[in-house]
């Protein structure tokens, strides 16, 4: 008992280091309902914009924007930017690029065919081979989504982008066509945790780590391929799915969920905050806890003693990491103390974290910035826990005046204001810069059908209307915030929907952010929507595309998922088809 009251002291000293505000900052009171409440009338109240009202220039120095800007462009208010103009999105492209970017629209268009593509393309390849086979989709779908096989193969499209005063996001999108929900069979050599609570015992394969610490140097090739050819201004896609098994993303997923419960049970009002009173009731209620361990645990949740906790200092506490420590004290067993994890799952959890610190530590040295996908719900809170892990470090005000590492918010989830808005209090509390990708969401079918097997309320909005008004209202409340706040602080509006374009355009125009200001990243996946994409480079804004690289056969899953996840958009490119065949009539036109 002596030996886990030391370590016990020695993690909540640790935890207490990590919570003590840095020189000048004040721990913040305020609420997340503060924040939602701002955002929920932003669009109500937003003013009319003034195309007469001055522009402010960037407060950061030239050298440190992002470089594959003119600025000889000309930066045209929002109401004088066309996003219908064949010429700007698709003059660039070779006849033949014109030819086959029509042909592969039309095809995506049949939704039999992309219903029933891998098994088509399995038929083709017992058929015809693989060789011809992938021979075929290179120089047809993968042309026209992919950005090439390897850095060399994709220097002339990144050129080109270049050009047309658009960045490169590089996504190496190899992908295992294995289910992450298989069971390891019991054969299989590997780590055998041992749960407390009488737990069955979970197995995490050695194959499975090996695979990850593999990545890691394919993730480092992919930051150094962004340096080659886009220094200072590019970025890299990581999956943290690729560093760490799935389940034990799950499992530490699980962890935090049960974590929040826990603090919701201490919060009995709702209000989000906790008194030190209300702590320790509660706290004893539910833990076997003397006086020496109660005292230091409310120097770290509270070290200014102003008698508040809230949730951020009360996850910063029980991370995953730490959770052993306070579990042990459980009166009960229950879903916490099920929860939590053995000492080789946190054995894996650090290795996981390792990895990923390897690579931001590797992307901060080479000037690139990383945007971290988001998963699988199931799998988001371990996600966010660790990216808010490396945010803290990399993107600390003390270290950095941009920010390195990105989290990715899905918009079609109900708690994405609730969570942007924790984050963005976390980031001001503990003195890193807030980044993050801004996106719809990609997994709605797999998240609404997990949610009726598990006979539990959907995670996602019920209309398409309140994932718009969701990702809008976070969007503003995210420019309102640079604007009040100085810079600092940068978002990626990941979007193929004109409006919200239209309406962050806007917002940034009435807020006398420049269409260069670093705080906001436009950007679309690369052979889709080039009509917005063209058009806001052309215009002076910080425009990219995402772009997949990897060899062909490596890549047939990315580009097999991407089109069922993209169904209804694929089936909807009348606009795109129209812009092609438009620039394509004037090419050859004999008036």
């Amino acid at each position: 008992m002596l030996s886990h009251h030391t370590r016990r002291m020695a993690n909540v000293a640790s935890r207490h280091r990590t919570l003590v505000p840095r020189a000048g900052m004040q721990y913040a009171v305020a609420s997340s309902s503060d924040i939602l409440a701002t955002s929920n009338v932003i669009m109500a109240r937003r003013p009319m914009v003034n195309s007469t009202s001055p522009k402010t220039s960037s407060i950061l120095p030239s050298a440190d924007l992002d470089l594959h800007h003119d600025s000889t462009l000309a930066h045209a208010p929002p109401s004088q930017m066309c996003f219908s103009d064949s010429a700007s999105a698709h003059g660039s492209k070779s006849t033949f690029e014109l030819v086959r970017a029509i042909g592969v629209f039309n095809v995506c268009r049949l939704s039999f065919i992309v219903k029933h593509a891998e098994g088509l393309l399995g038929l083709s390849t017992k058929v015809l081979g693989s060789s011809i086979t992938n021979t075929v989709v290179k120089h047809t779908f993968f042309k026209h989504f992919c950005a090439g096989e390897d850095s060399a193969d994709m220097k002339p499209v990144i050129d080109m982008l270049q050009q047309n005063n658009i960045g490169p996001i590089l996504d190496y999108a190899a992908e295992s066509e294995g289910s992450e929900d298989d069971e390891t069979p019991g054969d299989v050599e590997g780590i055998y945790t041992l749960p407390e609570s009488n737990q069955p015992a979970r197995v995490y394969d050695y194959k499975s780590e090996s695979e990850c610490d593999r990545h890691v140097e394919t993730f480092k090739k992919c930051i150094h391929s962004v340096r080659d050819v886009s220094p200072a201004s590019g970025f890299a896609a990581l999956k943290v799915t690729a560093l760490g098994n799935p389940k034990l993303l799950e499992r530490m997923s699980t962890m935090i969920v049960e974590v929040k419960a826990l603090f919701s049970k201490f919060d009995e009002n709702g209000s989000g905050l906790i008194s030190r009173e209300d702590f320790v009731r509660c706290y004893k209620h539910h833990f076997h806890v003397d006086d020496t361990n109660l005292t230091w645990d409310l120097e770290v949740l509270d070290p200014d003693n102003t008698d508040v906790i809230d949730y951020i200092a009360f996850a910063q506490m029980l991370s995953p990491y730490t959770l052993p420590s306070f579990t042990i004290m459980c009166k009960d067993v229950g879903p916490l103390a099920l929860a939590t994890p053995s000492d080789e799952e946190v054995v894996l959890m650090k290795k996981m974290s390792e990895r990923l610190h390897l690579l931001a530590e590797e992307a901060a040295s080479c000037g690139t910035k990383l945007l971290i996908d988001a998963e699988h719900n199931k799998y988001q809170p371990a996600i966010d826990n660790l990216v808010n892990e490396l945010q803290q470090k990399y993107n600390a005000k003390d270290r950095t005046h941009r920010p390195v590492i990105f989290n990715t918010y899905q918009c079609y989830l109900k708690d994405t204001s609730e969570r942007v808005a924790t984050d963005l209090r976390r980031s001001e509390r503990l003195g890193f810069h807030f980044a993050a990708k801004l996106v719809r969401g990609a997994y709605m079918v797999h998240e609404r059908k997990r949610a009726k097997e598990m006979k539990c309320p959907s995670p996602i909005h019920d209309t398409a209307e309140s994932t718009h008004r969701c990702y809008d209202d976070v969007v503003e409340l995210l420019l309102r915030h640079r604007s009040q706040h100085g810079p600092g602080l940068e978002i990626m509006i990941a979007t193929h929907n004109q409006e919200s374009i239209e309406k962050a355009v806007d917002v940034m125009t009435e807020l006398g952010l420049g269409p260069n200001d670093a705080c906001a990243h436009f950007a679309q996946l690369y052979g889709m929507s080039d009509n917005l994409t063209f058009t806001l480079g052309n215009h002076g804004y910080n425009a990219f595309k995402y772009l997949p690289y990897g060899e062909v056969d490596e890549v047939v899953p990315y580009l097999l998922r991407r089109a069922q996840e993209n169904g209804d958009m694929l089936s909807n490119v009348g606009t795109e088809v129209t812009l092609l065949q438009e620039q394509l009539q004037k090419r050859y036109s004999f008036e």
